[in-house]
């Protein structure tokens, strides 16, 4: 339940971080300075990736799929981690060299304009999909606070997200994306911690999710059978099968390569080792994180049952068991563990930094994504133009999030960068180490087949990863295209 302690909590948390995120902005006035300011050190870059990669999916996401799939939930922020070394490590020299100060540019100067127009408005359905489920996390948060319905907590979200944008934006680069590393990292280490003693250890939170499907219409409406079926379902890294959960990690991996604004940090830094130094940062500590969440969704699970599946139970006669508590669904495992399960002061700490850091994540992605429209799709600089498309893109959100409130947060990350890395991984490689060797027409084939092929393998649920099908169909395009000789 939430108390007095909590709000002043969560209210010191928000205005300590906004304070912070203003004061930080006043030397990065807009996206290029910060692209092109080249003084940033390796923490600030590991700040400025970690301020957008690690937001409501990696935390909220991940306890929610560690509560229907256990230990397969980590590989989200394995993906994430791997995404920042690849990033750091192969890419960054590359970028840096190519004088250039975004992934879109890179791809106009080697296969052009048309080649980044069409590029552009394809990344717009992998961002939105991001929009998508940060609306989803926020609104996990905001039912937990306020005993929200999940319509007005969608609005409410979306409300809060554009009033960011609109008045300037919470910037997650430099000294405030550190600041919130440093509370995110402390409250998900608290949070592991803590469910560690309650749990009595990971042997003892498993024998909780025995315990839990011991209930015969538990185990039936989530589909095990037996013991062996909890064990593989959540003792397992491949729960979901080696295709999905590798598929998903390498989705992930491969699409931080393929995101502006993780790119955009390495650009930053003040010299190339301290971008690779600061990338490497974020990939050792993201991992942690995604422990302590999953742990969280795995103890939650073992201790809490959903209002649907509470009221199936009483439906056919049966009592809910002594000690059992009550979530309103799976998103919202990570939130009410923290108010039910830490100390009131740490709990409004937490909950105060979840709901800045996704709030800040689901800015930085629509007004990504309102730039893309007014500069590659309509063409005209304009504030009011840009602020309509702002609530046009959230409204848009607000339904579409309405629409998959029934799925898994980490999927919708695990398919938007997919979709990021199905249109521009190919392309952006060749033109960073193979350059002159493709046409721009077989790059445009190239990302309308990727992200097209991704999209029907998804909605078709083919047998592994939607990633695998949209690298293949892509790398098909630019085969065609391939060139004798460099140019």
């Amino acid at each position: 339940m939430l108390t007095t302690v909590h709000i002043i909590g969560i209210l010191l948390t928000v205005g300590i971080l906004l304070a912070v995120s203003i004061f930080s902005g006043r030397k990065v006035r807009d996206a290029h300075s910060f692209a092109t300011g080249g003084r940033a050190g390796s923490w600030m870059v590991c700040g400025a990736i970690l301020g957008t990669l690690v937001g409501g999916q990696s935390t909220i996401g991940t306890a929610q799929l560690a509560f229907s799939f256990g230990l397969s939930a980590w590989w989200f922020t394995i993906g994430a981690a791997l995404g920042a070394l690849l990033l750091g490590l192969v890419y960054a020299g590359p970028l840096r060299r190519s004088g250039c100060t975004t992934l879109m540019e890179v791809v106009r100067q080697q296969y052009g304009p048309r080649a980044e127009t069409v590029g552009s408005i394809l990344f717009l359905v992998g961002i939105f999909i991001s929009i998508t489920s940060q609306l989803l996390s926020s609104s996990a948060m905001l039912t937990s606070l306020f005993d929200l319905p999940l319509g007005w907590a969608l609005v409410v979200g979306a409300v809060l997200i554009a009033l960011i944008v609109l008045f300037g934006g919470i910037k997650s680069a430099g000294a405030s994306g550190i600041v919130k590393l440093l509370l995110l990292y402390v409250c998900s280490l608290a949070a592991g911690i803590a469910v560690w003693r309650l749990g009595h250890g990971l042997a003892g939170i498993r024998e909780s999710v025995e315990g839990i499907y011991s209930s015969p219409l538990l185990a039936q409406m989530n589909d095990i059978a037996d013991a062996e079926d909890i064990h593989r379902r959540y003792g397992s890294f491949i729960a979901r099968g080696p295709l999905k959960d590798i598929g998903g990690c390498l989705s992930l991996t491969l699409g931080v390569v393929c995101t502006q604004t993780y790119a955009q940090a390495i650009w930053s830094a003040a010299t190339t080792r301290k971008a690779q130094r600061g990338a490497v940062l974020c990939a050792a500590l993201i991992p942690l994180i995604g422990a302590a969440c999953t742990l969280v969704g795995m103890y939650m699970r073992g201790h809490y049952i959903t209002a649907a599946e509470a009221a199936d139970l009483q439906a056919a006669g049966q009592r809910i068991p002594d000690g059992i508590g009550i979530i309103e669904n799976s998103l919202q495992a990570f939130p009410a563990f923290i108010i039910n399960h830490l100390p009131a002061w740490l709990g409004g700490i937490a909950l105060g930094t979840l709901l800045i850091n996704i709030l800040g994540c689901g800015s930085g992605l629509v007004l990504g994504a309102s730039t893309i429209v007014m500069r590659d799709v309509v063409r005209r600089d304009s504030l009011t133009g840009l602020r309509l498309s702002i609530v046009t893109l959230l409204a848009l959100g607000v339904v579409a999030a309405h629409f998959m409130r029934g799925s898994f947060i980490n999927d919708l990350g695990f398919l938007s960068l997919g979709l990021r890395a199905a249109a521009l991984l190919l392309p952006l490689s060749f033109a960073l180490w193979l350059p002159g060797r493709f046409s721009g027409h077989a790059v445009i084939a190239s990302m309308v087949a990727g992200t097209a092929t991704m999209l029907a393998a998804g909605l078709l649920h083919l047998p592994a990863d939607p990633m695998y099908y949209g690298l293949l169909a892509s790398a098909a395009m630019l085969a065609f295209g391939i060139k004798r000789k460099a140019e």
